[in-house]
């Protein structure tokens, strides 16, 4: 799956983005026809709970697909949103599959 990486306001670590790579790429284990993708890493000044966010939009046929999750570091982040992407996108299926 083609992914577009942006990393806002700093220069994201090239093992920091295989692996968001490596995670995403996981995902169509579950769904094979998943267009592309983009994430979005910030950095946020004032926060109580972690200062790294992520944010993750893919592109299926007919929907888009985003999570947007923030925590102490990106990996963490990375994890939390890839399972909210994958629980998105088996909701997704099973809705196509029950309009047939």
């Amino acid at each position: 799956m083609k992914v577009q990486m942006h990393s806002l306001k700093f220069d994201a670590d090239v093992k920091l983005v295989n692996l968001i790579q490596k995670k995403l790429d996981k995902l169509e284990t579950f769904y094979d026809r998943i267009i592309d993708g983009e994430v979005y890493m910030k950095l946020d000044k004032d926060s109580d709970n972690g200062n790294k966010i992520i944010e993750i939009l893919l592109n299926v046929p007919g929907n888009q697909i985003f999570a947007k999750e923030q925590a102490e570091s990106f990996e963490i982040a990375a994890d939390t949103a890839v399972e909210a992407l994958r629980r998105q996108i088996k909701k997704h299926k099973e809705k196509q599959i029950s309009q047939r």
